[in-house]
Parts: C-alpha cells; structure tokens; sequence
C-alpha cells in the first residue's frame, strides 16, 4: 500500500503548531536525560496543569469524580497519571504507556581510581549499546548521591554553557592495527568504558600520609568534597548516570528532523504526556504510565512488571467506587492500551535489513507493530485484529497519518516493550510509537512530521478508544 509523505498535506497553520510541539519536545529530551528528570519534569508539567498528587488526597479523605486530575509516583522513576472519566474505572481505561529510560552508562559503587596520572570512575553499560559508539565523545554525569543522613544531592555536570565534559578514551588509529582486527562487538570491552574525569594532583596535600597519596584522585575527592558535600563512600548510595553531553538539535537544511540523546523511548513518552495534559471531557478515563527498566527486561520495583500501576488504580477505585478486587481485575482487562514505543525508520544505506514493503519510513506518521518479539514473535504481544480496525477508524476519523511496519527483517534480529506485560491482564494492547533512525546509538533520529503525528494520535485515543 502506498504510504504518502504527509509533509505536503499540511496547512500553514498545522506547520505553526508542528514546530512548537518539536520546540517543546526537545526542550524536554534536553531537561529529562535520566528517569529522575523526566518524573521531576512531568510531574511538574503536570501540577501546572492542574493535577494532584495521590498521596495529598489518600491523606485528605477526599473522594474522586470525573473530570479530576490525579498522578502517583514510584521511587521518583515511575509515574501515572490519570483523567477520571465519565465511566466508572471499572469499566476500563485508556492507557499511554512509554518507558523513560535509555541506554546508556551507570557509575559502579566503587567506581573512583587513579590510574598512571589519570582520574576514572569504573562504569557499567546500561540496556543494549555499541560499546564503540561511546568512545571519545563529550559526556555529561547525571543522578543523585544520596548521604547517610538522608539528603539528596543532586549532580549534573556537563550540560551548562561553561561546565566541563567527560569521555570515554580510545586508541589512537596509529597504534590500532591488532584492535581494527576484532569484531565490533570486541572491539571496545566494557571494562575499558571507565570515564576519564581528571589529571591535575592535589597542590595542598601536607595532611595526606605517604601511602595515601594518589593525588590526582584526592583533587577529585577535594573538588567533590568541595561542591557537593560529598565523601568516597557516598558513591555507595549514589545512581549516577553516564549520557551524551549537549542539546538535542534540528537536523537537515530543512529542519525537519531532530538528533538527540534518549529519543528512545522519552519521544514516545513526551508525545504521552503531551497528549495527556490536554485531555478534556474524557468518558473513560484517560492514564499516561512513564515506567522504567524497559531496557532491561522491564524488572524491579520501578519496571513495569512491578505492581505500582496496579495498586493505584486499586487506590482509585477505592476513591471512586469503594474498595473490590474484582473491580480492579475488570478494570484492567476491559482497558485498552497503546504500548508507545519506538520503532526502527528504514534507512536506505542499509536497505539489506529491512523488509521494505513492512517497513516504518519518516514522514509516514505514528509506527503500529501488530507485533514486536525476535524471530518467531518470542516475547511479542501480538495485538487481535478486532481492536487494530477500532483503531485504524480513531485515526482515520481524526486524520491521524499511520503505519503498519516492524522491526526489520524476520530473522535479523528484532526487540520487545512493555505490550506482552500489559496484555497478560487481559486488556487490548497493542504497539504504537515513532519510527527512528540510529536506534540505541548516543543520538538517535526522529521526524518531527512523525512526532506531530502521535501527539494528535494520542490525543485521539484518549477520547474515543
């Protein structure tokens, strides 16, 4: 079926709100590069819209009623936000579910070193990576430390104008010729990721003893010390996360895509919240879920697998229609759910991985997977045909521009979200999100045409699914 490019189908006055909904999108992927910052920032967005922390009205004794605005958070790494509609809970939702984390590198608990003059803090990788493409770029050192009385200190170094940066060193291509031998999956290891973040000794150091004199390692503890309060041993209880330093950027003489870092999958879950915090008059209510680990396997306690989501709509229920466990096990299998996550924009200078004629292309709109999964669907939600024509008219009826597509070729490869555990309650699920070039590299590729395209989709489901 012929997918036409939708670039010439806009007014002037679609055009103007396209280019504020990307403004504003990337000033969020630019705030929110860790899960922590994108719950501080979607919580915040959602306050000035109106919305209520769970927990204030649980303490209040209030009861809930349509049109209410409500949000819970997790461990600061997962959040939910819903828009009581007319309908009782009970009789199902309209779910936005994204995840908000992104490959990248983790600071170990023991991490700080000197080694030979030099200064590195021992890293982790985090969710699945070409260990090569992080070497000698700009990094940046996000998270938190938290102290043993309780305080969290907050760090964020090297996205200010003036801020120093970080790498990753590599080896000069003078002397590579055995490492330019090895497969690119051997070429860098994950033990030589450590980040170099210092080379000038201490110059005061008359109260160190002689055995404790790595100098160049106690100038970091003294600058750390200095500026943040903190000791060695505070790296124990810190996450501190290592991303590509800088802004994300319009790319193309006609500005009509975006490179930034984290796009998979915070551009699926900015579209979300975008969509979220406009909805109005909603008969079922309408849920925006930011969940974490989904790179990971989706485990722990902030993972979707995790039982947040449930137990607050069991909260909710409780508010709207008085405390039952059968209400919250209708409620969630009569939901239907848009898992919106990212898929793979063929990209023609690899042409042989994709299987063109199911492929998502840029400028096409929202990206539908019936179904994700590696080779034969292993892990895959494959959604039923029944919902998939409910939604086909939704868009339809709202002039929303769709594509049905998957991750590649059958048997190169493939991937998985959040959908199959969602499903396994019962509701109706199914893949929809934004085709992306670059996917997991430090800067992935987005279309702003695609991004303008989901938040209408979004706003779309919110209020006829």
């Amino acid at each position: 079926m012929e997918r036409k490019n939708i670039w010439n189908l806009y007014s002037d006055e679609q055009i103007l709100e396209l280019k504020e909904i990307n403004d504003k999108y990337k000033r969020c992927l630019d705030a929110g590069k860790t899960e922590r910052e994108c719950v501080e920032l979607s919580v915040n967005m959602a306050r000035d819209a109106g919305y209520r922390d769970l927990e204030e009205i649980l303490r209040s004794g209030e009861t809930l009623k349509a049109g209410d605005k409500v949000y819970a958070v997790n461990m600061n790494k997962m959040l939910a936000l819903f828009r009581i509609g007319e309908r009782p809970i009970s009789e199902g939702m309209n779910i936005l579910g994204a995840h908000i984390d992104s490959p990248r590198l983790d600071v170990k608990q023991n991490p700080l070193y000197e080694a030979d003059g030099f200064a590195y803090l021992d890293t982790h990788y985090y969710g699945g990576i070409k260990k090569y493409q992080w070497v000698a770029q700009p990094l940046a050192l996000h998270g938190v430390a938290v102290l043993k009385s309780g305080k969290t200190v907050p760090i964020c170094v090297g996205e200010k104008e003036g801020d120093p940066v970080f790498t990753i060193t590599d080896i000069l291509i003078h002397l590579a010729g055995e490492k330019m031998e090895k497969t690119a999956a051997k070429v860098i290891e994950g033990e030589n990721m450590d980040l170099l973040i210092g080379n000038m000794p201490l110059r005061d150091c008359k109260d160190l003893k002689e055995e404790e004199k790595e100098l160049v390692k106690a100038n970091i503890l003294s600058i750390l010390k200095q500026e943040y309060g903190i000791e060695e041993d505070d790296f124990q209880s810190a996450e501190l996360e290592i991303v590509p330093a800088g802004k994300a950027r319009d790319l193309g003489f006609d500005r009509s895509m975006i490179l930034g870092y984290g796009q998979d999958d915070r551009i699926c879950a900015f579209t979300s919240l975008f969509a979220m915090l406009e909805a109005e008059n909603l008969k079922k209510t309408g849920v925006c879920l930011l969940v974490d680990k989904e790179e990971i396997g989706s485990v722990g306690a902030t993972g979707m697998q995790s039982h947040f989501f449930e137990n607050t709509v069991a909260e909710l229920i409780a508010l709207t229609e008085g405390e039952s466990e059968l209400k919250v096990r209708r409620a969630l299998a009569r939901s239907r759910m848009l898992s919106s996550d990212v898929s793979a924009a063929y990209d023609p200078l690899y042409a042989e991985h994709y299987e063109k004629r199911n492929s998502g292309f840029f400028g096409r709109g929202i990206s539908m997977n019936k179904f994700t999964g590696v080779r034969g669907k292993s892990g895959s939600n494959d959604a039923n045909a029944e919902y998939i024509a409910v939604l086909r008219k939704i868009f339809d009826d709202a002039n929303v521009a769709y594509q049905f597509d998957e991750l590649g070729k059958v048997d190169a490869g493939g991937g998985g979200t959040i959908a199959y555990i969602m499903a396994n309650y019962g509701m109706e699920v199914i893949d929809s999100g934004i085709a992306l070039l670059c996917m997991h590299a430090p800067y992935e590729v987005s279309s702003k045409a695609d991004i303008y395209e989901a938040v209408k989709g979004y706003r779309a489901f919110l209020a006829n699914a």
